[in-house]
C-alpha cells in the first residue's frame, strides 16, 4: 500500500485576504490630482513641515492656478473660498519676487493671510 498524501492546504483564504487588503489600502489612498503645469519648487536644506489646507499653484510666469481653475478664474474661485488657517502657496523656484510678492498681496487682500511656501527638500 502506498504511503498516502496529505492533503495540500488551498490559497483560496490567503488569496482573498490579499485582495481585501487591497482594495482596503484603494479605497483608503488620498489620491491627488495632478499639479496644472510643471512647478519646480524652490530647494533650501530646512527641514519644515507645510501643512495648508488649500494648495495655490504659481507658475515661473506667474499663472495662478486653484482647484482646476487658471488665473482670474482661480481668483474668483479663491474668493469665493472663506479664509483657512493656513494656505501652501507652490510657487516655481524661478518665479520674480515681484511677481510672487503680488500673488501674496493679492491673497491678503481676499482674506487668506496665513500664507506658506511649499520648498523642496534635497
Amino acid at each position: 500500500m502506498p504511503p498516502r498524501r496529505s492533503a495540500s492546504e488551498s490559497v483560496v483564504p490567503m488569496i482573498n485576504v490579499v485582495f481585501l487588503l487591497l482594495i482596503f489600502f484603494m479605497m483608503s489612498a488620498t489620491i491627488m490630482p495632478a499639479p496644472p503645469f510643471d512647478v519646480s519648487l524652490p530647494e533650501t536644506d530646512a527641514q519644515i513641515a507645510v501643512a495648508g489646507e488649500m494648495d495655490i499653484y504659481v507658475s515661473a510666469s506667474g499663472e495662478v492656478s486653484f482647484q482646476g481653475a487658471l488665473n482670474d478664474a482661480a481668483w474668483a474661485v479663491l474668493a469665493a473660498q472663506p479664509a483657512v488657517n493656513t494656505v501652501t502657496l507652490r510657487a516655481d523656484a524661478d518665479l520674480s519676487a515681484q511677481k510672487l510678492a503680488r500673488v501674496v498681496s493679492r491673497l491678503a487682500r481676499i482674506g487668506h493671510t496665513q500664507i506658506e511656501i511649499a520648498i523642496r527638500v534635497p
